[in-house]
């Protein structure tokens, strides 16, 4: 069921029939659930990073095209996805903690896959219940109400973003010093890591910029020494490049492919109830020895995030778990789960093919009439 079929179900019914999620309800199933431990962040976080590095290092080295340098490209990829979706948790837990952790991902994750927390920020606007899903939702396309088209290019935008980011370190960045107006063009229009192309950030405060700054300048440093190693040792630093590249892509390719299954993407309607918000969203909580891989730190427990946002990734599958098993038979909450991603990704492809018929077919009579 699409998310406009869902609305008209649950507007025919009388208000006090109409199903609802209690807040306080479920927040008293899961209340001892909410707080991180730092211990899990620390060991998950510098295992990944181990791991990562080694295979990454490892795939140079490695016969060209064999299945050893083939087999240590793909962890390499998968334990630097799983360290950048890092990012997600830094937003969500509260300011002012975690600060070690903090610094430690922007220096050896952050600033190196040149994805500084501070491009994350706008992810607030996505759990605000009056933005989700209007235009000050970066994280929202009504790819359902678009057609085809907007989901090819979404994926295949993965290989142009690795160029443009690096654009924006090593070329925008010092010019934005000396001039205010690029300033706020870059900060509006190229300083946030969202799905839609045209969101404008809003300016930040005078305390963000000055944290925006120093991870800007580290970024620009990072890119410049790969550019004078490039210039000056000559040959040897392009495999590298050539990796990285491929890497980076690899990464945004795969978090591309989960965004599409992370809601289903109907809603060209304005603004939505919170209860519309979550139908919008969905869970993966089956096959966890598969859905962990491409939806690492709690991602694949999307539906479950949009309801408790400040949940740490770690308790997510026993929140899932209580949820289920004490929530009401009619909870909405039951009706955002699936099973594969795959699934989500075929209805929405349909809904869209679906949506680009109709149009099609609005258009053939307009010739008609006309």
């Amino acid at each position: 069921m699409s998310l406009a079929d869902t609305r008209t179900a649950v507007s025919h019914q009388p208000a006090a029939a109409r199903p609802d999620v209690s807040l306080a309800s479920a927040r008293r199933i899961v209340h001892d659930l909410f707080k991180p431990n730092p211990v899990i962040y620390w060991t998950d976080f510098l295992v990944t990073f181990a791991i990562g590095v080694t295979a990454f290092q490892g795939v140079k080295p490695s016969p060209l095209f064999s299945l050893q340098q083939i087999g240590l490209f793909i962890v390499s990829c998968l334990m630097f996805y799983r360290l950048a979706m890092f990012i997600h948790e830094l937003v969500h837990i509260r300011s002012g903690s975690f600060t070690y952790f903090r610094i430690a991902w922007n220096l050896m994750v952050g600033i190196p896959f040149l994805m500084p927390s501070f491009v994350y920020y706008p992810h607030m606007d996505h759990h605000r219940r009056k933005h989700y899903g209007t235009d000050k939702d970066g994280e929202y396309l009504a790819l359902g109400q678009n057609g085809r088209w907007q989901m090819i290019a979404f994926v295949l935008g993965s290989f142009v973003v690795p160029i443009v980011t690096v654009f924006r370190y090593l070329i925008l960045t010092p010019l934005t010093w000396v001039s205010p107006s690029l300033r706020r063009l870059v900060m509006r229009h190229a300083s946030s890591l969202v799905m839609d192309p045209t969101y404008i950030r809003p300016l930040p405060t005078a305390q963000a910029m000055r944290i925006i700054r120093i991870q800007e300048v580290a970024c620009f440093l990072w890119c410049l020494a790969i550019a004078i190693s490039v210039c000056t040792v000559g040959k040897y630093p392009f495999p590298f490049l050539i990796q990285c590249y491929l890497t980076g892509a690899t990464i945004l390719t795969i978090n591309a492919i989960r965004t599409l299954g992370a809601h289903r993407f109907d809603n060209e309607e304005g603004e939505m109830t919170f209860v519309e918000q979550l139908l919008d969203s969905v869970n993966y909580p089956s096959r966890p020895w598969i859905t962990t891989w491409w939806g690492p730190i709690g991602t694949r427990f999307h539906a479950l995030h949009h309801l408790f946002p400040s949940m740490p990734y770690h308790n997510m599958p026993a929140a899932h778990r209580r949820l289920m098993e004490e929530l009401p038979a009619d909870s909405p909450y039951r009706q955002t789960n699936r099973v594969t991603l795959i699934s989500g990704i075929l209805d929405l492809w349909r809904r869209s093919r679906d949506y680009e018929r109709q149009q099609a077919a609005v258009r053939r009579a307009a010739r008609q009439t006309a």
